[in-house]
């Protein structure tokens, strides 16, 4: 079979919902080495990783009617050649108009609209989870129920409540009485219809909220790597030391046997393509699965600075290359932790 394979200097890459995601951008600069371009996009023009990007792009909300024909323009007149999402929200739509964007020859690098559901919808992960026979937290979404297992001894304070269709920690709740339980319930319900979340929520808004057992562990962030076509290439683990504002802030990268059986599993039964980001608890020696985002997560760059260097190999598989083992010395015991620094906007 004969791979198509794309010209050399002309690699042109499209990050949708840039946001704060400066690192991946120059990641990618650094790995394209003046093969492409790197193209961001976002709402605001303060978006830091805007400033970063070779070209930017202020583009409509993800839910403005003539959002995708904004991107589709970007796409047809940029010769973008590949287009990634930083942001949970956006995943459903890009992968619900994958065909419409990759019709000038861009590759929307996003997974199966039932893929993505199955992963933006907690209670939907829970169930592939449970049905793959991997530990994940008890779990309810009715607030009477929950206080009835409360009451019976089947869940125990503290308590963790999020939403069901959640992003970036907004509106998590960690109530440890009955009466906090009530309280923290019906004002999330309240504040949900207030935020980002509201338009994903209302699908469902009776049970938009999980309560959640909390576990008492270790916490670490998994990177699970699938290539274009969902097949297996590896799992990356670091163990998370410090949180700050919902991201890792201080992380040490390990190589456990355990976690990599774990990721053969969701990898093979979820079928994601390219970086999964999980959140994992170890919790009584036994590993618990919290969550699952099929993107890069605020947590790659402790895995970059290990020695896996996915933007390199996406870049390979983008030109029809499948040796990326340069790209996959990762190792083990590498402390890294994040720190701000000040980015000057452009004002056009």
């Amino acid at each position: 079979m004969i791979i198509e394979k794309i010209e050399m200097n002309n690699i042109n890459m499209l990050f949708t919902c840039a946001g704060r995601r400066n690192y991946l951008i120059n990641y990618f600069k650094e790995a394209l080495n003046g093969q492409g371009k790197v193209f961001a996009a976002d709402m605001q023009i303060s978006a830091p990783a805007m400033a970063d990007a070779d070209i930017a792009f202020v583009v409509p909300n993800i839910f403005d009617k003539n959002y995708i024909s904004v991107l589709e323009k970007i796409v047809k007149e940029n010769d973008i050649k590949a287009i990634i999402s930083l942001n949970d929200l956006e995943l459903p739509i890009l992968s619900a108009h994958k065909q419409v964007l990759e019709q000038y020859g861009a590759k929307v690098i996003v997974a199966k609209e039932e893929i993505i559901e199955t992963c933006f919808d907690k209670l939907k992960t829970i169930g592939f989870l449970q049905q793959n026979q991997i530990n994940t937290p008890k779990t309810y979404t009715d607030l009477v129920k929950a206080k009835e297992a409360v009451a019976i001894g089947e869940l125990h304070f503290p308590l963790v409540l999020k939403p069901r269709w959640g992003s970036a920690s907004i509106g998590i709740y960690f109530p440890e009485t009955l009466d906090e339980l009530e309280i923290t319930y019906q004002l999330q319900k309240i504040q949900l219809q207030r935020t980002i979340l509201a338009e994903a929520s209302k699908k469902d808004i009776n049970n938009a909220i999980l309560i959640q057992e909390k576990l008492e562990g270790q916490e670490y962030g998994v990177d699970i790597l699938n290539d274009f076509k969902g097949n297996y290439v590896g799992t990356f683990v670091r163990k998370k030391l410090a949180m700050r504002a919902g991201e890792t802030d201080k992380a040490i990268t390990l190589i456990d046997n355990r976690f990599e059986q774990l990721g053969r599993i969701i990898s093979k039964n979820l079928k994601h393509i390219g970086n999964l980001d999980c959140d994992v608890f170890e919790y009584n020696n036994e590993l618990y699965v919290l969550e699952l985002n099929p993107r890069f997560g605020g947590g790659y760059p402790f895995s970059h600075q290990a020695g896996i260097n996915i933007p390199a190999i996406y870049i390979e598989w983008l030109k029809g290359n499948k040796d990326i083992d340069k790209y996959t010395t990762y190792r083990p015991n590498v402390m890294s932790s994040k720190c701000d620094r000040l980015i000057t906007i452009p004002t056009y």
